[in-house]
């Protein structure tokens, strides 16, 4: 069935039950549009192109009619050009190529006598208009800007600005113009005029400053707006035309920005505008709204800024959720502007905190935290924690960082601060972020007059709740590092803290951590380390024997970590003589600046964590170490040096690539500063945790050779061995000194690897002198041809060990050798369990007469007792 009426479609289309009724009534009505298109049937095209343009709206493909609406545009019917420039506007956009056959219809229609057909062609063209278009349609556009008609004049302005938006360079042609109409007396025209100069100036700084010299007449006109009376016309709930009153505000905003002289000029009319308007109804919150961006963004007044903050605080107060979120943020923006104004309006901002809008909530929580300074961060600080008690879990993890932030730069003292920073790890210890808790304990090493405070404070809120992990963090490692202070109890007198414990105590609390279902990896790791501290703060012999008893229990975990440390901590026990030393306290930690969510945060970490960042450690503290690994003082050599791949470096010179565990000894060189320390047992439980650990190495490049097999004291008897490669063989720019061992001078039994064309590499084993655990491997390169052979080139050598066991190559003394020259590279092993030895071996070479070689071997050649 055919419908020849749009009302008629509209009824069927209603009247469709299902989607599937619907599609079948829009494709038959679509198949007879289409036909009648085809036949030109003029009759049916207006009627047609209507219920077209209802299917296009529904959302079903309509693209087809393109052309007849062009056709109906190019009718002398105002009826037919009417539909004709709606379904063209509707159905076609700037990009399409048929819009350039409406480019006629529009010229002669521009020039129309009746003002109507000219207004429909300025608002087609004022929407669609391309670059190209408005080019060709620019001069007609300007003509009718100086129209007698003020209907005219209002649609040309507004088609203006489409050309304006797309070719800038056209704007000269209406500047004149543009000027003319702020003195029209027609608030349409003067609306549109006002909304054209707005993105001239936008767009063009040198039409800004051209329009500058307006600032009177906008000035002039708004103060007619303000004064007048009653206007049938353009009242809007006793508010005379608030939209052009907004466009003449957003304009001053825009000329007097940076301007003293054009501010000056309007601050009277701000401050007229901002007193008179009635400010209970929508309309003139609107227009306050605009005047108070007017104030902010341009050079005014003091008293007139705090007139903007006040109406701000009194937008606060209003029951529109829409304008309190407004006021909000507009105070965050403005408060660099005049924080003190702001501060007058503390109170009702922190009572935006128990809103029920969570987005004004928001709002209310950035800006309370910007108010914070040094005469208000207890009564804000105060507020705020009151808050985070309550808070969604969205908001706790920036909150506890802002406050820690806030506490830590507006702090009044440093008890006030632990306390602060404390309750937000019993608020919210599980939404604190770690560089929080690294800052508190280091805020923690340095006050070393609260220490006994803060552990007793941390240990009375563990036994009440070891529920939220960063507290529970913090209390392990403050207790492990200061639980002797704990034991002797205080003089403080809030009844908080625990007046006497016992060492007892103290186990059974770090047992039920351990126990507790609240225990992670990383909070067993720190309580198992704060206990073996304990055992040496603790007097006790049942202490250390219980806290033996627990590390045994754990030395079956399945999580490595955990039962790596429990077997070490064990192994500890043997060392009664080094093991205080070992286990001493974590000297006072350097300031480290972290930048936070725009914050600057300084802090360092703890024992426990990795990122650590301590003072220097002695050199008792060395020689101990040393002493445990079998380097310096029980080996029989006090002044060893750590051979590490790098050059000693002095004074101020740069420090690349020098690893952290190097960094422990001060670099290359025991006798040289040293630039960071460890806690001691993780030193330990580094240096263990690092021979078990799967190995796979190539040659590193220059400077990047320290390793945990330097700390092991490999390489000293090989380096001083020959500190220097064979004089024949040609270095590479990254091969390091140290890096060879010379030849096979020294006595000991080669092992053949790999022999091929003419090319072959022995190995020579020998156990490290520093360390029995370590076997140093001599890789010797022969080019086994003559002389004149040739020369093999690009040699790299990549070998891998099993997983018990981890490998240190050094830098080859040359990946270049002529015939009969060899080339030497060390492979250092550490191999704790004294398995065999295996390799997987890469070797990768280029010879003259066989090109590019990359083959894989295995080698497992060492019988038992070779080294």
């Amino acid at each position: 069935m055919v419908f020849y009426r749009l009302k008629d479609l509209i009824k069927a289309i209603r009247a469709c039950k299902t989607h599937a009724d619907e599609r079948a009534v829009i494709q038959k009505e679509s198949a007879f549009i289409r036909t009648s298109f085809k036949e030109e049937n003029t009759e049916l095209r207006h009627s047609n192109i209507s219920k077209l343009l209802y299917i296009h709206m529904l959302g079903y493909p309509a693209h087809f009619g393109q052309i007849e609406c062009l056709k109906l545009a190019a009718s002398p019917l105002f009826s037919d050009k009417r539909l004709g420039y709606l379904g063209t506007m509707l159905l076609l956009d700037e990009n399409q190529e048929v819009l350039t056959l409406l480019t006629n219809s529009l010229k002669n229609d521009l020039n129309h006598a009746n003002m109507y057909i000219v207004g429909l062609a300025l608002c087609t063209m004022g929407n669609i208009a391309s670059a190209e278009m408005s080019r060709d349609l620019c001069s007609e556009v300007e003509k009718l800007l100086g129209s007698s008609n003020m209907y005219i004049r209002k649609k040309a302005a507004l088609c203006a600005i489409r050309i304006i938006r797309k070719v800038p360079d056209l704007q000269e042609n209406f500047i004149q113009r543009a000027s003319s109409l702020l003195s029209d007396r027609n608030h349409g025209v003067l609306l549109s005029g006002i909304t054209l100069i707005t993105e001239m100036c936008l767009s063009s700084h040198e039409t800004l400053l051209h329009f500058r010299k307006a600032v009177p007449v906008l000035v002039r006109h708004l103060k007619n707006l303000v004064s007048a009376g009653f206007s049938a016309e353009h009242d809007v709930t006793g508010v005379t035309d608030p939209f052009l009153q907004i466009k003449i505000l957003r304009l001053l905003r825009i000329l007097g920005k940076d301007d003293v002289e054009s501010s000056e000029a309007m601050n009277d009319i701000l401050a007229q505008v901002a007193t008179n308007t009635e400010s209970s109804k929508n309309v003139g919150n609107s227009i306050l709204y605009e005047t108070v961006l007017t104030i902010m963004e341009t050079p005014s007044d003091n008293a007139l800024r705090v007139l903007a903050i006040n109406i701000l605080g009194k937008f606060l107060s209003n029951r529109d959720n829409n304008i309190r979120y407004v006021a909000l943020t507009t105070l965050n923006k403005s408060i660099s502007l005049d924080v003190n104004a702001v501060q007058r309006h503390r109170n009702i901002i922190l009572d935006c905190l128990r809103d029920a809008d969570i987005s004004i909530r928001r709002r209310a929580l950035e800006l309370s935290f910007s108010l914070i300074n040094e005469s208000n961060v207890r009564v804000l600080t105060r507020e705020l924690l009151a808050f985070l008690e309550i808070a969604d879990n969205e908001f706790k993890p920036s909150m506890t960082t802002k406050i820690c932030l806030a506490a830590e730069r507006f702090a009044p003292n440093k008890r006030w601060h632990i306390d602060t920073v404390l309750r937000v790890l019993k608020l919210a210890g599980n939404y604190v972020r770690e560089e929080m808790l690294a800052a508190f304990i280091r805020l923690v090493t340095q006050t070393s007059e609260l220490q006994g405070y803060t552990v007793q404070k941390l240990y009375s809120a563990l036994k009440e709740d070891i529920s939220q992990e960063s507290l529970t963090l913090a209390g392990v490692w403050v207790i492990g590092e200061y639980g002797d202070i704990l034991v002797q109890g205080g003089n403080y007198e809030e009844e908080e803290l625990a007046k006497e414990v016992s060492e007892s105590d103290v186990i059974e609390l770090l047992e039920s951590i351990l126990a507790g279902p609240f225990a992670n990896q990383v909070l067993r790791e720190y309580t198992i380390t704060a206990l073996m501290k304990l055992t040496s703060r603790f007097s006790s012999a049942s202490s250390s024997e219980k806290v033996k008893q627990m590390l045994a229990g754990f030395s079956t975990s399945i999580e490595v970590e955990i039962q790596q440390r429990a077997v070490e901590f064990t192994n500890l026990f043997q060392y009664d003589d080094i093991r205080p030393a070992v286990l001493e306290r974590m000297p006072v930690m350097q300031i480290k600046e972290t930048v936070i969510a725009g914050e600057r945060l300084s802090s360092a970490a703890s024992g426990n964590t990795s990122n650590q960042s301590a003072a220097p450690a002695g050199p008792s503290d060395q020689d101990l170490l040393l002493d445990l690994m079998g380097i310096g003082t029980s080996g029989g050599t006090t002044n060893a040096q750590i051979s590490t791949g790098t050059p000693t470096i002095s004074g101020n010179g740069p420090t690349n690539n020098v690893d952290l565990l190097a960094d422990l000894f001060g670099g290359s060189n025991i006798s040289s500063p040293p630039t960071a320390s460890k806690p001691s047992a993780a030193v330990v439980s580094d240096l263990f945790s690092g021979l078990g650990s799967t190995g796979a190495a190539s040659s590193p490049p220059a400077g990047a050779s320290n390793n945990i097999l330097d700390l092991l004291g490999g390489g000293m008897a090989a380096t001083a061995a020959s500190p220097t490669p064979p004089p024949v063989a040609v270095r590479t720019a990254s091969a390091n000194s140290n890096g060879s061992t010379g030849s096979q001078n020294s006595g000991h039994k080669t092992y053949p690897v790999y022999n091929k064309n003419g090319f072959s590499i022995v190995f020579t084993p020998q156990r490290d002198s520093g360390n029995p655990n370590v076997v140093n491997i001599l890789a010797t390169f022969q080019n086994n041809q003559s002389v004149s052979g040739g020369v093999i080139s690009g040699i790299q050598f990549h070998a891998a060990v099993t997983k018990t066991q981890q490998l240190q190559m050094r830098p080859a003394s040359a990946n270049e050798i002529a015939g009969g020259v060899n080339a030497t590279q060390l492979l250092k092993i550490a191999n704790p369990q004294k398995t065999p030895v295996r390799l997987r071996l890469k070797v990768v070479y280029t010879t003259a007469n066989h090109g590019p070689v990359d083959e894989l071997s295995e080698f497992a050649g060492f019988p038992e007792g070779a080294y």
